[in-house]
């Protein structure tokens, strides 16, 4: 009579696999981000109440048109905010790509299409170079993107001696001041800048609903997991930096054609472009939001700052009004036990097995009863 030996049940791990992670065909969802909805239109309303001819369709374009580089940075912000990362150097990007299209254009028409390609380039390399110095060297991307923020700045400022001069050709200008001539709703144009926020809109939304969107969520949400999920983690980062960056060029066009050439073009637009995206329920340290309401917390400052000029408050107040939103808004999301990161969805069951990620065994957790 021969032994038999029954082998061990093979118990299925947890499933680590990016689907796990993130969840295709939708974006991982922090508690209030409806909220913003629902602020933005009790603020629409109150300015309606104060300003009836706040609601025409011109006035209300104009409303848009103004806020369109912000919801653009929104966009770019969230894309890095999402994956875990900041980007401080887009309003100094901002700024730095206005100065460069004054320099090379010298006002001629011309030249308008190369210099946009030129602009398009450098703003690819400033994003290239924020995500490989973050992936590859380690550095805090809070840490890299101030010191590309004052790199940039302080380039600039040494170029122009501080006096920025050149001309923004009138074909350049467009971009920002024109549109589509039409007698819909009454509407004697629709601006090129809310044709140009539309449509980045709807490539943030593709993009975040394509896998390469499930990899950014899923990386900002469990970094480790997403790495044992053979995500290019690092390429990922990457791609995110290069797209707030775009995000920062193409808002630089728009504001150049409407605000014309400053010394002061850009500045603070970062924390803007943040408090934006915190307003619309974005979690910072990533893993949670929509990108669409990221960029309806951008027409809610807008729209806050506008009210602000209805009651002829100090614009000197902006920037306290944006500080307190961040500081409520992770206050916010510490307090909120289910915007917590999640424990790692591998975490060992047994005393003592060793951590996937590296580390030192774990012992913390009590023993099967």
């Amino acid at each position: 009579m021969t032994d038999t030996q029954t082998p061990p049940a093979v118990v299925p791990g947890p499933d680590t696999s990016l689907a796990a992670v993130a969840p295709p065909g939708r974006e991982r969802r922090a508690a209030g981000t409806w909220t913003v909805y629902v602020l933005l239109g009790v603020i629409l309303g109150w300015i309606w109440y104060l300003d009836h001819d706040f609601v025409e369709p011109v006035t209300l374009m104009a409303f848009v048109k103004k806020a369109a580089p912000l919801l653009i940075l929104a966009a770019g912000q969230y894309f890095v905010i999402v994956a875990g990362e900041f980007d401080l150097s887009v309003g100094s990007l901002v700024g730095a790509q206005v100065v460069i299209a004054a320099q090379l254009l010298e006002g001629e028409d011309s030249r308008t299409w190369w210099v946009l390609l030129v602009m398009v380039a450098f703003g690819v390399l400033v994003g290239l170079v924020n995500g490989l110095i973050t992936t590859m060297l380690k550095v805090p991307s809070f840490i890299t993107t101030l010191g590309m923020m004052l790199v940039l700045f302080g380039a600039i400022r040494r170029w122009t001696g501080g006096a920025p001069t050149g001309e923004l050709s009138e074909r350049f200008r467009r971009f920002g001041r024109g549109g589509i001539d039409t007698d819909l709703f009454g509407m004697r144009q629709v601006p090129w800048s809310v044709l140009i926020a539309v449509a980045v809109g709807v490539v943030a939304v593709l993009i975040m609903r394509s896998s390469f969107g499930r990899t950014l969520v899923a990386l900002g949400d469990n970094p480790v997991a997403a790495r044992f999920s053979a995500v290019r983690v690092d390429r990922t980062r990457i791609a995110a930096f290069v797209l707030s960056s775009l995000a920062a060029t193409i808002a630089g066009i728009l504001i150049g054609g409407f605000g014309g050439l400053t010394s002061r073009v850009g500045d603070g637009l970062e924390f803007t472009a943040i408090t934006a995206v915190v307003l619309g329920g974005v979690v910072l340290g990533g893993g949670r939001g929509s990108v669409l309401a990221a960029m309806a917390g951008g027409l809610t400052l807008e729209a806050v700052f506008r009210l602000f000029r209805q009651f002829e408050w100090e614009t000197t107040w902006q920037p306290t009004v944006q500080g307190v939103i961040i500081v409520a808004a992770v206050a916010y999301a510490s307090w909120r036990p289910s915007l917590h990161v999640p424990p790692w969805p591998w975490r060992p069951t047994t005393p003592g097995s060793p951590d996937p990620s590296g580390g030192e065994p774990c012992d913390d957790v009590p023993p099967a009863s």
